[in-house]
Formats: C-alpha cells, sequence, structure tokens
C-alpha cells in the first residue's frame, strides 16, 4: 500500500481523476467524507492511497485556498475576466464588481476585452482609455485576440489553476475553446482498472496549459457581493486600500470622514469617479442584503 499526492483534474460519474507524478490516476472517495460533509472540488490538492492490488481512493483534502463557482472549482489562484465591447455592451459597473468580487476571494485577476473588431475606431479608444486606469492600478489589460493566445499559456505558472470569469455572452466559451485548442494536450491514460466504462456527464475538469492547469468550464457569468462585509468592501478595492494608509482616520469608509485620501484623490482625478460611484452602489447592495433586479 502506498500513498501518492496530486491534483483533482476531473470528477466524473462519482470518481476522481488526480493527477500526480506518476500519470493520472482514477479513484474513489472514501466514506469518511461523506461523514464529514466533505465534498472533493476540481483543482483540489489531494492525497491518495493505492492498495496492493492497485484499487486506489482518496483519503485525504488539503486545506484550500478558495472554492468558488458552480460548478465549483477549488485553489483557483488567477481569473482570466473576459469582458466585451458590444454585444452586450461594454460595462464598468460589471467590470468593477467582478474585480472587487475576486479581490474578496483573494484570487488576481487579468482583464480581456474581447469583440474589439465589432466596434469602431472611435468607441474602441474609449474604452482603452477607461481601461489603461485598470493597468494602473495593477489590473494586466488585452485587447487583442491573439496576445491573449500567446500570452495567458505564459502567464500561468507551475500549478498555478486559472478560470475565466465575465457577463453571459462575451465570448468566454469561444475563447476557451480556442486556448484548449492551443495547448494540443493529449488525454492521459487512466492508471487504474477502475470505472472503464465511459462517461459522458462531466461538471468541470482542468487541462493543462502553459506550467498549470485552466478549467474546462464557461466560468462565473454572475456574482453576489452581499456576503462582503460592510465595513470591508473598500479593502477589495485595490487603489482604495493602497490610498487609505494616508487617511486620517483608521478604518475610513472614504465617505463624509475629515482628511480623507481616497476623496482627495478622487477631487484630483487620480481615483476613477466610476469606480467611487460603483463603490457607494455596492455598498448599499450590501447593506440592503440583496442583489439589483437588473444585475440578476
Amino acid at each position: 500500500m502506498k500513498l501518492a499526492q496530486g491534483t483533482v483534474i476531473g470528477l466524473i460519474a462519482g470518481y476522481y481523476d488526480v493527477e500526480t507524478a506518476a500519470g493520472i490516476v482514477r479513484t474513489r472517495a472514501r466514506g469518511v467524507f461523506r461523514q464529514k460533509k466533505q465534498k472533493p472540488a476540481v483543482g483540489d490538492r489531494v492525497e491518495i492511497q493505492i492498495d496492493d492490488k492497485g484499487m486506489s481512493y482518496l483519503v485525504k483534502i488539503m486545506p484550500r485556498l478558495n472554492r468558488i463557482g458552480r460548478p465549483a472549482v477549488a485553489n483557483v489562484s488567477h481569473v482570466l475576466l473576459v469582458i466585451s465591447a458590444v454585444e452586450p455592451d461594454f460595462s464598468l459597473e460589471l467590470l468593477d464588481r467582478f474585480l472587487t468580487f475576486f479581490s474578496w476571494q483573494k484570487v488576481k485577476a487579468t482583464i480581456y476585452l474581447s469583440k474589439a473588431d465589432l466596434i469602431d475606431d472611435d468607441k474602441l479608444s474609449e474604452i482603452k482609455k477607461s481601461l489603461a486606469y485598470y493597468q494602473e492600478i495593477g489590473y494586466p489589460v488585452f485587447t487583442n485576440y491573439h496576445d491573449v493566445q500567446i500570452k495567458i499559456p505564459e502567464l500561468i505558472g507551475k500549478d498555478q489553476i486559472w478560470t475565466l470569469a465575465g457577463q453571459s455572452g462575451a465570448g468566454k466559451s469561444t475563447l476557451l475553446n480556442h486556448l484548449k485548442e492551443d495547448a494540443h494536450q493529449a488525454t492521459g491514460e487512466i492508471s487504474t482498472s477502475l470505472n472503464r466504462g465511459k462517461h459522458t456527464t462531466r461538471k468541470v475538469e482542468l487541462f493543462k496549459l502553459g506550467e498549470g492547469f485552466l478549467a474546462d468550464t464557461p466560468g462565473f457569468s454572475s456574482i453576489d457581493l452581499t456576503p462582503i462585509k460592510l465595513n470591508e468592501l473598500c479593502n477589495y478595492f485595490v487603489e482604495f486600500k493602497c490610498a487609505s494608509q494616508k487617511c486620517k482616520f483608521r478604518g475610513c469608509q472614504h465617505l463624509k470622514e475629515p482628511g480623507c485620501e481616497v476623496k482627495k484623490l478622487l477631487e484630483e482625478g487620480k481615483i476613477l469617479a466610476s469606480r467611487y460611484e460603483d463603490y457607494l452602489a455596492m455598498r448599499t447592495e450590501i447593506s440592503e442584503g440583496r442583489i439589483p433586479e437588473y444585475l440578476k
């Protein structure tokens, strides 16, 4: 009997495909997980036990970084946020919602403007001007599909798990299919005799891209900010958090407090007005405990 560690890359009809140093092992979870009301997720780092007959069981889930989305992906380290230029129209409000949510989840984000070729140069220039602000505050921005195709595999670090996010219709599935095709990944041989039958019910799986993985799922299309604590919301606006170090009062909410550095930078035009307006709208949403109807 031996133990091995790996990453759950697929869930198929109750079986878990785990990528280990020795290859992909198909395994079942021990009953102890049901007793503890735990369920392994794609992306989990796990320990598996292989007995003398070659039968394998998933016996331990390592501590998770996070578990987000439906279907759930665990240990997401980065999100490629797909925001469309048109159909649906470009929206700074939606962009801010996604960035705030993933900041709360401690997940880094890269922005990709899709369908940029479907709008005129003036409109594209206007959108790029807005996105330049996000690049200044630390978010990588891509506005060209070919750049994404080349650069994203280079950006995915060792054992990192990336997934997609963005509004419905933004082109996540199209991008995913192209990236999968570019990966030229071969289907790994399953190293156990378990579950020989072919199953087609798949929720989510990971495929190799760069030095890590990309989740084979259309990603998140809507988000709920209401679980965020109201007094912590400002910490998830990266430029607010940075500026708050110079605020007069610790725990400043950047509303009407004297000596607020965020309000000062806002008045000087160094913080985007729409970002601050979206911050106020999110505060209202959280305090009322409900998502506005038009955002559902």
